[in-house]
């Protein structure tokens, strides 16, 4: 590890990692947190799902949202990879002396209309102002609280021979109970910073199996194929806040991918890969060009304060 936090360390890839294991998981160690997931799943009278995020996006209003709707479409996301229906967010603010009123107001609309859309309360709140030049507009940091209804999700379940499910589905209420309907699902998370790429390589890192990833096979819109040639990007590395990556077991997959087609969101929905053992702990992919590929995780950023 550096001496110094960098801008490296919020990639999501390896620097992140060594900055959780060497840091926070040792001062914090608990069984719940040890998971690792997007979610913690939380004992009581009925099981919880609990997560935390924030958000520091720059700029703050960007081409399809803001930073509203990415702070409620982000948490709800997390809830629902973690097995959860999304009920109740909290919801704080760190504004800079100087931001303007009227963009409050913007971001307060996106975060109520897409509350509603997930069917989830604004439960609680708080507010902060800065001095100018020390917040960058505006920071949000958000909590999320719902019910687990897809119990035993855990990279411990993946099996040889499942199947890996990439979805467009923006993350809603109800995938997870869409996804505890379709059949066996052995993990899901969604592919946030550090990308498709980074996520895959933590099902199967330090395990004795492999995921192969089909490149024909993985939906890419034709715009962001086309940023990241000109921009040198690769797009299995950039985050995709709002999409769901799932291991389903074989027998399992169609129907999987048929209720994730039937979600709205989630008509591009595809089986890109498969788990094997073929180098175990690696993740692989084939090319259109007939050639293998090792993907290994991201170890600096390729965009900065994008969730």
């Amino acid at each position: 590890m550096n001496d110094i936090i960098t801008l490296d360390y919020e990639s999501g890839g390896e620097k992140t990692a060594d900055l959780i294991r060497s840091v926070l998981l040792p001062a914090f160690k608990n069984p719940a947190l040890e998971a690792l997931g997007d979610g913690a799943v939380l004992d009581g009278s009925e099981k919880l799902v609990f997560s935390t995020d924030s958000f520091v996006v720059t700029p703050w209003r960007f081409p399809g949202g803001d930073i509203g709707a990415l702070s409620v479409c982000g948490t709800v996301n997390d809830l629902c990879m973690a097995g959860g229906i999304p009920r109740y967010l909290s919801l704080s603010f760190i504004l800079e002396e100087g931001f303007l009123i009227r963009d409050l107001e913007t971001i307060a609309a996106s975060i109520a209309r897409k509350a509603a859309e997930a069917g989830v309360i604004i439960a609680t709140g708080d507010t902060k102002v800065v001095e100018r030049s020390k917040g960058d507009g505006i920071y949000i940091n958000t909590a999320g609280i719902g019910f687990l209804r897809a119990p035993g999700l855990g990279r411990e379940q993946i099996r040889e021979g499942d199947g890996v499910i990439l979805s467009g589905s923006a993350g809603c209420h109800g995938a997870a109970v869409l996804m505890a309907r379709a059949g066996t699902i052995r993990l899901m998370r969604d592919p946030t910073r550090g990308g498709v790429a980074t996520t895959l390589h933590e099902f199967i890192e330090d395990s004795p199996l492999t995921i192969e990833l089909d490149e024909a096979a993985i939906p890419i819109d034709e715009p962001v194929a086309a940023a990241c040639d000109l921009l040198g990007l690769d797009p299995l590395y950039c985050a995709c806040e709002g999409r769901m990556l799932a291991v389903a077991a074989p027998e399992d997959e169609a129907a999987v991918l048929a209720a994730l087609r039937r979600t709205p969101g989630g008509e591009q929905a595809a089986l890109i890969g498969r788990v094997t053992q073929s180098r175990p702990g690696s993740l692989i992919l084939n090319t259109r060009l007939g050639g293998k590929r090792l993907l290994t995780k991201l170890t600096g950023q390729q965009l900065p304060r994008i969730c």
